[in-house]
Parts: C-alpha cells; structure tokens; sequence
C-alpha cells in the first residue's frame, strides 16, 4: 500500500487527506444521526402528559430546549401556545430551519469530497501522462521502463480519487435520506402538538 502510495507522487497526499475527513464525517453523521437522540421514543407523550398536568412551567419549557432536536420544536410550540395557530407554525417553522441546519452539517463537506476527488484523480493523471510524454522525449519509446513511472502515477492517482468519491458519494446519499426521513418525522409529531394544544387531543 505504501508503495503505491509513493508512486503516485504528490497529490496523493491530499486524496489520502479527503479520505480521512470523508471518513470521519460519515461517523460522526451516523452517530449524530441517530433516531434515539433526534426524535427520542416518548418525548411527545411526555410532553403531552406535562401539558395535561398543567406544569408547563419556563423551567420545563427552557429544559426542552437543552435536549433533542425534537423537543426543541415541541419547546417552540409551547412558548406559543397561546398564539394563534398560524403564529404558533411560524415559530415551529423558525426552530425547525435551524434544526435542518444542524442536521445537514458537514454533509456539504462531504458532497464536496465526494466532487474534488476524481478532480485530483484526473489531475494526477494529467501530471502522469505530462511525465509519459516528458520521457518520451528524453529518452525515446523504446525503453518502457522509463514511460511506467508516470503511467503508473496516472492510474493510481484516477483509481484513488474514484475509490475515494464513489463511497463518499454514496453516503452523502444516505445520509441526506436519513435527514430527510427525520424532518418529516419531526414535522409529523410537531403537528399533532399543535393539535394538541389547540384541540386538546392526541394520538
């Protein structure tokens, strides 16, 4: 491995760099991710149950807002609750954006991983065929020794950038679907806050 490494001169160095931080991103994102801490079993319920009891104190309503993404839209629902609805949305939409955003974090790193690796690829390919035609000139055609190190840094480089974007690609993908998948959820149990504080009811 080290070996091909070294023959693929310099720009691998900031391939190998990309596949370090794609790596670390998609972790992180799983890990961040998760349903149980970004839409927790229960957490509607227990407000609900809250809310019925009549202790809908700041302290509860301030404790939501240090807890899962969740809570902190339902946390915005009930500092509301005695809006109208169309206000009480708004805010549930304002709280919701910055939720997305915190969601969707480092996934634009990783979308941009995913696009410059074959660009380095196709770099180190450019360089390697510059180095190919170099030696063509130095030294003739009829030595191929003396072509196969810059075909070589051609190929490796194209093949580590493409084995370095395609999973990155493919996770971003995934990702993203999960975050998709979580917002609506979120949406879902936001709704029937709102219905619950208007209405009373809940399923």
């Amino acid at each position: 491995m080290l070996e091909l490494v070294k023959a693929g001169g310099w720009l691998m160095l900031p391939i190998l760099i990309c596949s370090v931080l794609a790596l670390a991103i998609i972790i992180q994102r799983f890990y961040t991710l998760r349903r149980s801490r970004v839409i927790p079993d229960g957490a509607l319920q227990a407000v609900y149950g809250q809310y019925k009891a009549g202790n809908l104190t700041s302290e509860y309503i301030n404790s939501l807002r240090e807890k899962s993404p969740l809570e902190q839209v339902l946390a915005a629902a009930l500092i509301n609750r005695n809006q109208p609805r169309a206000v009480m949305k708004e805010a549930i939409e304002e709280e919701g954006r910055q939720i997305v955003h915190g969601l969707e974090y480092f996934l634009g790193a990783l979308a941009t991983i995913a696009a410059i690796t074959p660009l380095l690829g196709l770099l180190g390919t450019v360089l390697g065929m510059i180095d190919v035609f170099a030696a063509i000139v130095t030294a003739g055609v009829g030595n191929p020794g003396v072509l196969a190190g810059g075909i070589s840094k051609a190929l490796i480089t194209t093949a580590a950038g493409l084995s370095i974007a395609i999973p990155a690609l493919i996770f971003h993908e995934i990702l993203s679907s999960r975050v998709d998948q979580l917002i609506l959820d979120m949406e879902d149990k936001a709704v029937q806050m709102v219905d619950v504080l208007h209405q009373g009811n809940i399923q």
